[in-house]
């Protein structure tokens, strides 16, 4: 009898194309956990994430689901992912759950972080998971211009897919910017965020911070919805999913 677990998963995405399985590309976060199920169970499952991270993004708490007929308790399952998943990517939890648990469609928002190092020398022990930015922006500019980014818009701006088909109206409710010593994080929580769009929104707020932009901009770009008038996409290292929230 299959049963419906949901399992909270980190992962170092530096050596992955993102989370989602992909045709003859095995270094995917989705991919390795389907494939150590299967062998698990000795038939193909599928395992549901909350949303796609994308190449080179962190993560600290994705949550998925995946249904399962084992006679594995909940912790002999987790021990077996962690034993032979790479050393790259961890399972917190896996817990029973509801039949009708959906990790993507039952999401109601996510958090995001992306930080950037802006100090003088090089950040050794956090290279992997920070984009170094030597023109340290202004934190007050960056948190002004913040502001009219925050409600219920069309990101389609913010976007890396101009030609999505479904909405790209979101609900961003939350962005804090805090400098704590030589690094600035850049705390999002939204209803659901567009490909690329936390990335996308960062550099942006960067080049504000850097005098290359004023913050009421910010409205002009939000109501002409085009790519080419935002800033820069800041790299993928500095990015990290860190909870996801459910009812």
């Amino acid at each position: 009898m299959q049963n419906n677990y949901r399992m909270l998963v980190a992962y170092d995405g530096t050596r992955f194309y993102g989370w989602a399985a992909q045709p003859d590309q095995e270094m995917t976060i989705q991919g390795k956990l389907e494939s150590v199920l299967s062998k698990m169970t000795d038939e193909e499952v599928e395992v549901i994430g909350a949303g796609r991270t994308d190449a080179g993004v962190h993560a600290r708490g994705m949550v998925a689901n995946v249904r399962l007929d084992t006679a594995m308790t909940e912790v002999q399952i987790r021990d077996y992912l962690n034993h032979y998943l790479p050393d790259d990517i961890c399972v917190l939890e896996i817990k029973k759950c509801g039949e009708r648990f959906h990790a993507r469609y039952n999401a109601r928002g996510k958090t995001y972080r992306y930080t950037i190092y802006a100090g003088p020398l090089k950040p050794l022990f956090q290279r992997k998971y920070v984009y170094e930015c030597f023109d340290v922006p202004d934190v007050e500019r960056m948190r002004e211009a913040a502001q009219y980014l925050l409600g219920t818009h069309d990101y389609a701006g913010f976007s890396h897919n101009p030609r999505m088909k479904k909405s790209t109206v979101r609900t961003v409710d939350s962005i804090e910017i805090e400098k704590k010593g030589d690094y600035i994080h850049f705390t999002y929580h939204g209803d659901g965020f567009l490909q690329y769009m936390v990335r996308i929104l960062t550099g942006t707020l960067i080049e504000v911070g850097q005098g290359k932009r004023e913050p009421e901009e910010m409205k002009e770009l939000l109501e002409k919805k085009d790519r080419s008038l935002a800033g820069f996409t800041a790299p993928a290292k500095g990015l990290t999913l860190l909870k996801v929230d459910y009812m």
